[in-house]
This record gives C-alpha cells, sequence and structure tokens, in this order.
C-alpha cells in the first residue's frame, strides 16, 4: 500500500494499524531547534485519545507518545522525528464475526476488491485509530510553527450535530473546551448531549460538521494555481476517516450569493489591509490574506452500529451484520483535534515553502 505521505517539506508519513502493537508517524522536513518533548505533544494527544467520556468509544488507550529519533537534549535536529504511540487495549475478538462479512459504509469492501486481503480487527488502516499518528504530527507542527509564526491560533468546534446546528450569535470561544462536543454554543451542546445519549441507547449513530479556524496566518501562502493552500487545506481534511465534504469560508453556500454580497470588501487600515467580511475563508485565488483561515468538513455518522444491516460475505452471500465492540456514535467528536493537526500541519507546511521561495512578502501596500 503506497501514498501514506502527506505534505512537501513538512512531510508526514503515518503507519500502523489499529490492532497492531503500535502505531505512529515519521515526520520530515521538520526546521531544527525547535523546542519540543513527548509532554509538549502528549497534550495534543490527550485531547483525542478515546474512553474521556460517555459519547465517544470506551477503548481505554493512553495513547502515550514516544519520541524516538529527531531530538536531542529537547529540541528538533533537523532530521527525520519517528513518533510511536503503543497500542495497549486491542479487543480483537470483537471483530471475529466479522472476518468474512463487509460492513456497510466501511471500507472493507473495497479495501478486499483492490488488495485481495483486509485487517478485519477494527479496519487496520482505516480505522480512526490511524489519526493519533495525525495528532502526534500536528503537535510537532505546532511546536515549530509557535517558534515561527507566534500570533498564530488554530482552534477547531463542532457547529453541527446530524441536523442540529449552533446558533452563531452565541458562539462564544471560551465555551468550546467547556463541552464534551467542543461545541462553542453552550445552549446547543445542552441539546446535542440528550439527543446523541437517546442514539447512542438505540445502537445508532449520526454525523456532524466540525469547522477549523487558524487565526493569526500571515498573508502571502499558498501559489496560485497548484499549490494553492486551500486545495492542500481541503486535500488533508478530506483525507481524514469518514469526511465527506470541505469547505472554505462560505464554502457550498458561495453560489447562493451575488457578486456584490460575496465579494469581501477592502480597506485600508493603520497596519494595511483591513476586509469588511470574510466569505473567502481568508484565501484568495490560492493564497493567503492575513485573515482568519477558516475550514469545514463535513463527517458522516458512524458505520459500525448495533442495527442491523444486510450486507454480503466474502464468498457471495446474502446475510445479516451487526457490529459489536466500542465506537463512537457520533466519530465528528474526536475529529476536532484531527481537523486541527491536520490545519497545523498544513500551515507549516505552506510557510516554509513561501520562506523557501519568497523569503519576506515583497508586495507591500500603503
Amino acid at each position: 500500500m503506497s501514498l501514506n505521505t502527506f505534505g512537501h517539506l513538512f512531510r508526514v508519513t503515518t503507519w500502523g494499524e489499529s490492532h497492531g502493537p503500535a502505531l505512529g508517524a515519521t515526520v520530515d522536513g521538520c526546521p531544527p531547534g525547535v523546542p519540543v518533548d513527548e509532554a509538549a505533544l502528549q497534550r495534543w494527544l490527550d485531547l483525542r485519545k478515546p474512553g474521556q467520556n460517555k459519547y465517544t468509544t470506551q477503548r481505554r488507550e493512553p495513547d502515550a507518545v514516544r519520541i524516538l529519533s529527531g531530538v536531542f537534549e529537547g529540541q528538533t535536529t533537523g532530521t527525520p522525528v519517528q513518533l510511536m504511540i503503543e497500542n495497549t487495549d486491542q479487543r480483537s475478538k470483537d471483530y471475529s464475526e466479522i472476518a468474512a462479512k463487509f460492513r456497510p459504509g466501511h471500507a472493507d469492501i473495497t479495501y478486499f476488491q483492490k488488495y485481495g486481503i483486509r485487517d478485519y480487527r477494527g479496519g487496520g488502516r482505516s480505522s480512526a485509530r490511524e489519526t493519533a499518528a495525525r495528532v502526534a504530527a500536528g503537535g510537532l507542527a505546532r511546536a515549530a510553527l509557535a517558534e515561527l509564526a507566534p500570533n498564530l491560533q488554530i482552534t477547531g468546534y463542532m457547529v453541527q450535530m446530524g441536523p442540529r446546528g449552533i446558533d452563531r450569535a452565541r458562539f462564544d470561544w471560551d465555551e468550546i473546551a467547556r463541552n464534551p462536543f467542543w461545541c462553542p454554543d453552550a445552549e446547543a451542546a445542552e441539546g446535542w448531549a440528550d439527543y446523541l445519549d437517546s442514539l447512542r441507547k438505540s445502537g445508532d449513530s449520526v454525523g456532524a460538521v466540525i469547522e477549523v479556524t487558524a487565526r493569526g496566518v500571515p498573508a502571502g501562502l499558498g501559489a496560485p494555481i497548484y499549490g494553492k493552500l486551500d486545495t492542500d487545506l481541503a486535500a488533508a481534511m478530506m483525507s481524514i476517516n469518514a469526511v465527506k465534504a470541505v469547505e472554505i469560508g462560505e464554502g457550498m453556500a458561495a453560489a447562493m450569493l451575488t457578486g456584490t454580497e460575496n465579494a469581501d470588501e477592502i480597506t485600508m487600515g493603520p497596519d494595511g489591509p483591513v476586509y469588511s467580511s470574510n466569505h473567502a475563508g481568508g484565501i484568495l485565488g490560492g493564497i493567503s490574506t492575513g485573515q482568519d483561515v477558516v475550514v469545514r468538513f463535513a463527517v458522516k455518522p458512524t458505520s459500525s452500529i448495533l442495527t442491523p444491516r444486510k450486507t454480503l460475505t466474502v464468498t457471495g452471500e446474502e446475510t445479516e451484520i451487526v457490529t459489536k465492540g466500542r465506537h463512537d456514535p457520533c466519530v465528528g467528536i474526536r475529529a476536532v483535534p484531527v481537523g486541527e493537526a491536520m490545519m497545523a500541519c498544513v500551515i507549516l507546511d505552506h510557510l516554509l515553502l513561501h520562506r523557501g521561495q519568497i523569503g519576506a512578502n515583497r508586495g507591500h501596500i500603503g
């Protein structure tokens, strides 16, 4: 299986399976001299790890990350950084009944059609457990960004669970960390708790929409055609397990606006250009404007559910399947730290590309 690497200069290769002995990431291209240790990376992994509340899978994994190379005396050396996370709470027997059956909504059937073999224990490489490695790599990217762009902040949050969205008028940045759904709307989060409880008890699941905002992104990142910042952001978010759609700024809603409504007017402020709005999501022509970069992605409902579903066996026989084991009733909850990690990796990658080709921005306004 190829294509396990993303990035241009800051390159991340993930490896390992859901029920193997370990998984991790090899990160190449991190600048030297970045202060980092395992505790700094663990901070982000603790936000993603399973079993933290009743709304996520009850698999108990400490997700303890180990740095095996590329860091000396608390600083990166410029050589590849090897990150490893051991799996300690696998229950592969939960999946023995589906060894010869394909779970509807999962990658089981396509993996088998392509490779002729699949790891049925939790989905192998297609498991959301793979994203722990991305979060570890994202922690390293954040450490580098703290040195290169200290004013940059990346925050992810859930804006919709199933049909229930937030009220933007009640948006509160401080509320995001106060509830188990990373929701910036306290009232919406309260309703989501009851809604998800009923779905969980009935053996069903639901999807979600996650928004990730990067504040303090410098203008000039990205290139006009094949190296667009939004191209790489869209690819990064779409690569996350269970993601089925990605939007930048207004996204699909931009099709309903007129040109007058959609164009973000520009005036001169004391420190440079000031935009009246941010329908573009902080990116114009593939290049960052200096505004907040705003990305949303939709996560489908967890396909592993206790409700019986029709399917096929490997030999082509029609049957039914109930997926036992420990699963997230809304996988979007734990996708929030993953989206933040992917944003960090892409922005750092483009910052390094920009520095390599341009150095400092060449165009000055005012």
